[in-house]
């Protein structure tokens, strides 16, 4: 691969005719700013496309890649991808052989999307790097062309980095995997600074890992990771991050040099590169809804743990869901994933405290969500100073786990505390319960399917909104200007289930794909009870009935008070750290006992098919300055 200046009309695209619409061939590198069009989609990667330092490649929404294998769009430590697709006209990567129709088995037909930063890591690979925290330390990407090392470079000293923005972006059927520990993944992020932007992701069937993080201090939100050939979620080399609102479906695909085909562990969770290294991951995950891939028939484990420790990592989990375990919901491998063949054991010997005998569930215990302390921030090294002040490196509250039968499933979560030492249904520590009911609407397997000797049964649809003890969380997350106060558990709210219109899974079928509720978020101001959820029962069809209703309302003198805004339009106007969604054509006042308010039951009129409607409250509460409201997410109904 040779760097080549990249022009809209010049040699570095070719246009492919063909009975189907042409498409535009990127197979030089961008070595200056470039806008990929709508009008020229869809586009084919054509082996490793770099955008090289100090350019930026924007990608307008809707647009569509196509491509071979061995092809990979790899951001530079010093460029920029500005991805921003919408619900409507998301940016979808997937393969050339993809018709629309959903392949079970099917991945490894192109590369991936690669995003290397600037932020501060731990490894210790590269001899120059040091165990402590050093601009100086970087790694080569794993799975880039080994003849174009200048270019695969992630690391530094600015956890600030910016690489760009991702939004409504779909990956389907890639990660090419060439030789076991080369494979690409969904979406690699590597030493990638918080003041990068990506939320409303979505990896579907990838040989390898899902989503992998390497050190930095990326954020992420509204993430779906179905059906991996390795880890849905790998961390490793000290990120320092957040992430809510995250669905993992395990699964199976097509076999590759990493393995069986089956989903390993759910999520990985690598503290530093080796456990004595500095930064170590300290992380905050709240609302994740976990699916793994059960047992086959003959009482194997296909798929591993649904969360797996490694290296000293610190994290707090807060109104996550796990369910369906194939081995242990918990597992901490105590040693050092790469330092002596995987023998070195973590713990004193490093004068660090290992998992082990430091796990706590305390209700009333919880540590700083990541952020160094001091403004400016302080030393990466201090960064895991600033949790929990006795020491303990794991924190879970308000999780819900469902149908984990493994006889391995709970024994190790007990022996750390995590419940109590007899696990009964309905009882719960740190809010933590084992639940007998399913949290989640829906999930429906299909047919087995047999790969090296195991057999699972795939999740054939998914319906991932809460119902029963799920709608409704003790606590919620901080108003931190990053994570939402989500009162629930797990990575949906009722009635709102973020996949609609704009995922693989929503297209192919996997999970619902009506429009006639679907949910506007990022809109939402919370109060003393969280951020308020609106949602509604019916499907808008003339002649049903339909219920507009919120929930997560403060009580304001022995009520709830809602402002019911409906209109035929979307204004999305800004006031009071919200954002109203409708074009307020209609607005009520709606009451109800402290907690929730609905809108009368109405029947849906004749006459109104295809038209669009839009729907929020905006409430009072106690929690914000006099004359301002609280504002639920918004719902947008398309009458069939």
């Amino acid at each position: 691969m040779h760097p080549h200046h990249f022009f809209i009309s010049g040699a570095a695209i070719l246009i492919c005719a063909s009975i189907a619409k042409a498409q535009t061939v990127i197979s030089n590198d961008f070595a200056t700013s470039a806008t990929l069009t709508l009008a020229n989609s869809p586009y084919q990667l054509q082996g490793d496309v770099y955008v090289l330092p100090g350019a930026t490649l924007t990608i307008e929404a809707g647009v569509r890649f196509a491509s071979t294998s061995n092809s990979t769009l790899a951001i530079t430590r010093g460029a920029q991808i500005i991805a921003n697709g919408t619900k409507d006209a998301p940016i979808v990567f997937t393969s050339v052989n993809d018709t629309g129709v959903y392949r079970q088995l099917a991945n490894n037909e192109w590369g991936n999307l690669t995003i290397m930063g600037s932020g501060y890591i731990s490894e210790d690979e590269i001899p120059s790097n040091s165990s402590s925290p050093a601009s100086t330390n970087y790694a080569d990407m794993e799975g880039l062309t080994p003849a174009n090392p200048a270019n695969n470079d992630y690391g530094g000293g600015n956890d600030n980095d910016d690489s760009g923005s991702l939004s409504y972006c779909a990956f389907r059927y890639g990660g090419v995997a060439s030789i076991p520990g080369k494979e690409l993944n969904g979406l690699s992020l590597g030493g990638v600074g918080r003041n990068t932007d990506i939320h409303h992701i979505e990896i579907l069937n990838n040989i390898d890992d899902g989503i992998e993080i390497w050190g930095g201090t990326v954020n992420l939100k509204y993430v779906s990771i179905w059906n991996v050939g390795d880890d849905s979620l790998d961390i490793d080399q000290g990120w320092r991050g957040k992430a809510q609102f995250g669905l993992i479906v395990q699964g199976l695909s097509n076999t590759g040099a990493q393995g069986s085909g089956f989903g390993d562990n759910a999520m990985e969770i690598d503290g530093a590169e080796r456990c004595d290294w500095q930064p170590v991951t300290t992380c905050a995950l709240h609302n994740w809804t976990v699916i793994g891939g059960e047992n086959d028939a003959a009482g194997g484990a296909p798929t591993d743990e649904l969360v797996e420790f490694r290296d000293n990592a610190r994290v707090q989990f807060l109104n996550c869901i796990f369910m369906d375990a194939g081995k242990e919901v918990v597992n901490d491998k105590v040693t050092d994933g790469e330092a002596n063949n995987n023998t070195t054991v973590c713990g004193p010997a490093s004068s660090v405290p290992q998992l082990l005998s430091r796990m706590t569930t305390s209700a009333g215990t919880t540590f700083g969500l990541n952020a160094f302390p001091g403004s400016p921030e302080s030393t990466p090294a201090q960064a895991y100073t600033a949790q929990d002040p006795t020491g303990n490196l794991v924190q879970f509250r308000g999780c819900l786990y469902y149908n984990n039968d493994a006889p391995t499933a709970y024994p190790e979560a007990l022996s750390y505390g995590l419940f109590p030492s007899v696990p009964v249904p309905g009882t719960n520590h740190a809010n933590n319960d084992i639940v007998t009911t399913m949290p989640i609407a829906a999930r429906t397997r299909g047919a087995a399917v047999v790969a090296t000797g195991h057999a699972i049964n795939p999740v054939t649809f998914l319906d991932p909104t809460p119902v029963g003890v799920a709608t409704s969380a003790a606590e919620f997350s901080p108003n931190d200007g990053f994570f939402t106060p989500a009162r629930f558990t797990g990575a949906f709210a009722r009635g709102n289930n973020w996949l609609i219109g704009w995922t693989g899974t929503s297209q192919f079928g996997l999970t619902s794909n009506s429009q006639a509720n679907n949910p506007i978020t990022g809109v939402e101001r919370g109060g003393v009870q969280g951020v308020p959820v609106h949602y509604t029962d019916g499907d808008w069809t003339p002649g049903s009935s339909v219920t507009i209703a919120c929930e997560n309302l403060a009580d304001v003198g022995g009520l709830s008070v809602g402002v019911l805004v409906f209109g035929a339009g979307q204004v999305n106007v800004p006031v009071f750290g919200g954002v109203v969604v409708p074009t307020p054509t209609v607005i009520y006042v709606v009451t109800g006992a402290p907690g929730s308010v609905a809108f009368n039951t109405f029947t849906m009129p004749g006459g109104l098919s295809g038209q669009t409607f839009y729907t929020q409250f905006l409430a009072f509460d106690p929690g914000v300055p006099a004359n301002e409201f609280v504002f639920s997410n918004a719902q947008r109904h398309i009458v069939p």
